[in-house]
Formats: C-alpha cells, structure tokens, sequence
C-alpha cells in the first residue's frame, strides 16, 4: 500500500472557483482518499511540500494526433509505421510535462499504443483512442492527391494515417464494429470539409444521413459515442441531430446550430490554437498550400464562436489539434480562451468539462475523494494568472500519474 500527502497546498476547487487554501491531499493506492484542511499523520506516507503553490487536477485536452508528427498528414501516413510510433514518443512525453495526464486521441492512436503506457513502457498521458477515424471518399481523412486516377486506400494499413476513407451504410457500420474491436473508446467521424485535407471545401457537409446515424447506432450499441470534425452551422445542426455527442472545432457554428447543440445535450470542442500555429508554422512544416489558403476563412470565427456557445449554453472541451513540431504550442489554447471567456472557464474545459467527455466524471479533472490521482503542484495561482499552465511545464513543480510522481522539478521542491 503506498501513501502520498500533498501536504499544504492551495487545492482548487473548480466547481466554486476558488483555492481552498492549506489543504492536504491524501492518495492511496493511485486514487485521491481525502482532502481535508485537518492535520494528517501518517508516519510512512511519502510528503510533498505544497505550501504555497496551487494543488489541482491534471489537464485533460480532448483532441489531440499523438502520431501526426508532420504537419502534412498526407505524408506523415506515408512514414514507416515504426518511424512513426518513434516519433510519437517525444510528443507523449511533452505533453505529460505540460500538465496533461490524459488526452482523447482524434485520430490515429490505437489499443498497441494506448497499452504501453497503461503498462509504464513510455512516459505519457493516458490516451482515450478513436482509433482511424471514419471519412467518406474525398473527405477530410482523404490525403489522395487530386488527379485523372484515383488509387486504392491504403490508410487502414497505415500507422500514420490518421483517417480511413469507407463509404455507404454497411461499410460504415463494419468500420465502425472494427475499430471499436480494436479498442477504440469512441468513434470519430469526418462530418464537413476541413483545413489539412487537400480536395474538400471547408463549407462541405460529409457523410449522408444515413450513414452518420449507423455509425451512431453501433457507437451506441458499444455503450460509446461519436465525435465529429464539423465547421458550419449546417454540418453541425445536421450531425448532431442524427446523434452525434461531441462537435470538434466547429468554428463557423452560428446560433441556430448552438441552439441545437445545447437542446440535444451535445458539447463542442474547438481547436482554437492549430489555426494560429499554422497560419505562423504550417508552411515551413510542410503544409500545402492549398490547406494554407483556408487557415484564414476559420481563425477569427473560432475565436468569435465561444461567445455564439457560451450564450447557447453549450459546453466546451479543450482541444489542440496540433500537428507536427507545432504540438509544442499545446497549452497556448488556455491562453486564447481565457482572453474570450475568463481564466476559471479556461480551466474548467480542460479539467471538470473534458472529464464529461471522457466520460470520467468525478473520476478525472477534480481533486477530490474517490478521484484517480492525476495532480498537478503549481507554482502560481492559474485564477489569476493562467500563463502558469502555458509553456512547456515550466511552472508545474510535480505532476503525478495515477499516484506516482512522474514529473518533477527540483528547483521548484
């Protein structure tokens, strides 16, 4: 039995947005026992030193490609499948020194990956994998070239390839069984046009009808959900009613298509921080021009669509979706929302809301009794400053896994 206190931190409390302050942290066993501002004494318990610094739950960002290591996606699935596993392993293990202790995979991790870390083979988050995500012919997981022929997908067999393409209602109801069978923990869905793509307009709707509710159905039938790549009011109005749970980017949302996400009960995750990195990046790491000439038709919208959610009531996860050498600018999305909608609702969509998503309610993003111990011990107060979360972990003194210290800082003990 191993005992862990966090002894003297200022814990935050996310649902009153406060710091409760000199509280101590017990965990036992990789799971949080108690929080109490009460003396605790246990003899054999390993302490931290909190005093001063703030005690709160580990990040959570709902939408992340650990393997797209290359900006092109395109060519990233065109990598050996063991290149591109070695190249996510540096990714992995940034993230975790940025704070985030889970993430939800958008595309391209799979079972293999997600039990190396389970097992402590690799440092790195805990990954919610959808396995390839699902697109129609000439969708945004399609990365054929334009041309007078069009060759056969081999993005099934490819580790890099973050989508298959497969099209018509059986096809996609087997899609989906197969990558639920694999150990998928929700299905992703190519439901508009998007930016990385090469042949789809942004303002595309993607998949029939039919096909989305299949999809839904065997998503359903597996106790899972679907989460769908949307930009416009109308791709997202469309995917939602036919049952989709989670809306990602949706930056041309407006507030009719809110107004139906916040009456099926639908959250949105946008992805506000890949738009700025590849309108600064995107050309120097590879992506093509063609994808480069949309970035500017979704950037300011993004930041003009939290406010059309917050009014509609809609929840918002957090989300990177960075690619390539980009994924270092992961935490600058709390920046960006904590100038739109205020620094605890920043923090809230990467801890209590993302835990919703994740369907880890009271089990991640909280500190608090019965929790899995992901902690993080900051030095700052991030309600009042958030750049104490930006960066890469400068300012995270430990972070903890499921109990274990696997991050730490001595100059900051």
């Amino acid at each position: 039995m191993t005992i862990t206190v966090i002894q003297g931190g200022n814990v935050l409390d996310l649902s009153q947005g406060v710091l409760l302050e000199h509280h101590h942290v017990v965990i036992e066993d990789g799971h949080i026992v108690e929080v109490t501002d009460r003396p605790v004494d246990l003899p054999n318990a390993r302490v931290i030193d909190a005093r001063g610094k703030t005690v709160m739950p580990g990040l959570i960002d709902c939408h992340v490609h650990v393997l797209a290591s290359r900006a092109n996606l395109g060519a990233n699935a065109n990598q050996p499948n063991i290149l591109t596993a070695i190249r996510a392993l540096p990714i992995l293990d940034a993230m975790l020194a940025r704070g985030f202790t889970s993430v939800r995979d958008a595309g391209g991790a799979d079972w293999g990956l997600t039990q190396a870390l389970e097992g402590g083979l690799i440092p790195g988050p805990r990954i919610f994998p959808s396995g390839k995500a699902l697109s129609q012919t000439g969708g945004h997981g399609d990365f054929r070239p334009r041309g007078d022929m069009l060759e056969p997908c081999s993005c099934c067999f490819r580790a890099g390839a973050i989508a298959r393409v497969v099209d018509g209602v059986d096809a996609v109801r087997l899609a989906a069984r197969e990558e639920i069978q694999k150990g998928a923990t929700q299905i992703k869905i190519m439901a508009s046009g998007g930016v990385a793509s090469p042949t789809d307009p942004i303002g595309n709707t993607q998949y029939s009808e039919d096909e989305i509710r299949a999809i839904v159905d065997e998503a359903t039938a597996a106790n899972t959900y679907v989460m769908a790549h949307a930009y416009t009011g109308r791709a997202i109005s469309r995917a939602v009613r036919c049952g989709v749970r989670t809306i990602e980017h949706g930056n041309l949302v407006d507030a009719a298509a809110a107004a139906v996400m916040h009456e099926h009960g639908a959250f949105v995750v946008p992805t506000l921080v890949t738009y700025d990195a590849l309108a600064k990046h995107g050309a120097d790491y590879g992506l093509p021009a063609d994808s480069i000439a949309k970035i500017e038709t979704v950037r300011q919208a993004g930041r003009d669509s939290l406010e059309i959610y917050a009014h509609a009531g809609v929840p918002m996860g957090f989300g990177s979706d960075l690619l390539g050498e980009m994924h270092t600018f992961q935490s600058d999305e709390l920046r960006i929302r904590a100038d739109v909608l205020g620094n605890l609702e920043a923090l809230r969509s990467a801890t209590t809301i993302a835990a919703d998503i994740v369907n880890h309610t009271g089990k991640l993003g909280v500190i608090a009794a019965g929790a899995i111990a992901d902690v993080l011990v900051v030095d700052g107060d991030p309600l009042r400053d958030i750049s104490v979360l930006t960066g890469q972990g400068e300012r995270i003194a430990y972070v903890i896994q499921r109990g274990e210290v696997v991050r730490e800082h001595a100059s900051m003990r």
